[in-house]
């Protein structure tokens, strides 16, 4: 019962988003199962697991009881099969905790059966220490192996080495009058500093990590511009998705004069609504691009202390090479990211497949006016048409990595 599970809970909820997706009954039902949860909870956090399992229990006898309406009976399924998913495993749980072991075990079967996938949360959950060992446990998760997203990136075929002659050159917006004044109005040059060309991107990206707070499920109705997304932030308190972060960080580096690109890094589940959205910046000094996620304040080294591009990093995920993750990323200066969480789980289920603007400028995807954008998809060998279309669609599609990851001219 850890976060990954919690934001599953999120999606159940997110029914209610859509009413003309929802029934009264189904209305009913996920108010009930939010006051249930809200109960789960506090019994959770005071180690009650006796209420926390009847909570649980509770939650899944309204689940059962749910009528299936004549229309819209793929919300209904949906609702459904992700209340058994989640309950269910956290049913288990408190079982485990219990030393109920035959019932944690037959819960847990129950949320496998239901579509739990996570084969390295379960790994890891401490909750569950008390079956791991248990033969039918070590089955479950061997089960779910082949789910695990890491596992999932090192099947994906290599690239290919295509004639990419015909295709568009990236391009890199500088010295522009809005630019400058991006410049002008975060006083870049005081926060780039007057180190090395490497500290001065490092500076910015901890500036706008700071600057501008991340949240994951709000999309600010604003211009699409660094200063406008920054001002929305500082006027409602509220923060900016990873997109817009890492468009506002984008506009910081060009007004620099350092080439830099927002790249939208997808999973392959074309079932998967989540992504994650970085920056890649070049480093003249280095020689090479370099990962940058304001979303986190995270940079990426190898075990030599070498700062790493997308591409590295990717590489690496697929041939379990060492990687180090700076110290002090973080979500929000509230939640310390890990290595083994925001590599080696979140973002190699997010590398399966990348895309980015082929004109990195400034307000690029302003809600106001006529997106003119082109996007370039690079895909593995097997091609496109197995992989999530969560994201704006490519214009083009390549296969090439030397041709997407081609440095600034």
């Amino acid at each position: 019962m850890k976060t990954i599970i919690l934001f599953a809970f999120a999606i159940l909820l997110s029914a209610t988003t859509y009413a003309q997706e929802i029934t009264p009954g189904q209305k009913e039902f996920v108010e009930k199962v939010k006051k249930l949860r809200t109960e789960q909870r506090a019994a959770i956090k005071q180690k009650d697991y006796v209420n926390g399992a009847k909570c649980c229990e509770e939650i899944l006898r309204l689940t059962a009881a749910l009528k299936q309406p004549k229309q819209n009976v793929e919300t209904y399924l949906g609702i459904v099969k992700t209340a058994n998913r989640i309950f269910n495993y956290d049913l288990a749980c408190c079982y485990a905790q219990l030393n109920k072991k035959k019932e944690a075990l037959a819960a847990l079967q129950r949320a496998i059966d239901a579509g739990y996938q996570e084969y390295r949360h379960l790994k890891t959950d401490t909750d569950l220490d008390n079956i791991r060992k248990d033969k039918k446990f070590v089955a479950m998760l061997q089960s779910l192996r082949k789910y695990d997203k890491l596992v999932i990136l090192q099947g994906a075929k290599d690239y290919l080495k295509e004639n990419t002659d015909t295709m568009p050159k990236f391009t890199y917006e500088m010295g522009t009058k809005n630019l400058n004044y991006v410049r002008e109005y975060f006083k870049l040059d005081s926060v780039a500093g007057k180190g090395d060309e490497v500290s001065k991107i490092i500076n910015i990206l901890n500036f706008a990590h700071n600057a501008i707070r991340h949240n994951g499920s709000n999309y600010a109705r604003v211009e699409m511009d660094a200063i406008d997304l920054y001002n929305y932030h500082k006027a409602t308190g509220n923060g900016i998705n990873c997109r817009q972060l890492a468009i506002a960080t984008n506009e910081m580096y060009l007004a620099m004069g350092i080439p830099s690109r927002y790249v939208t890094c997808l999973p392959k589940d074309s079932t998967d609504t989540d992504c994650h959205v970085i920056n890649t910046v070049y480093s003249k000094q280095l020689g090479k691009w370099i990962w940058v996620d304001p979303s986190f304040n995270a940079y990426v080294k190898d075990d030599k202390g070498n700062f790493l591009s997308i591409n590295e990093v990717r590489e690496r995920l697929r041939k379990n090479l060492p990687m180090v993750l700076n110290e002090d990323a973080n979500w929000n200066n509230e939640k310390k990211q890990t290595k083994e969480y925001y590599l080696d789980y979140y973002m190699a289920k997010n590398l399966y497949w990348i895309e980015c603007v082929v004109d990195s400028r400034f307000n690029p995807e302003s809600p106001y006016r006529k997106n003119t954008n082109k996007y370039i998809g690079l895909f593995p060998a097997e091609g496109e048409q197995n992989v999530s279309k969560q994201s704006y669609d490519p214009r083009y599609a390549v296969h090439t990595a030397e041709y997407f990851w081609q440095a600034p001219e």
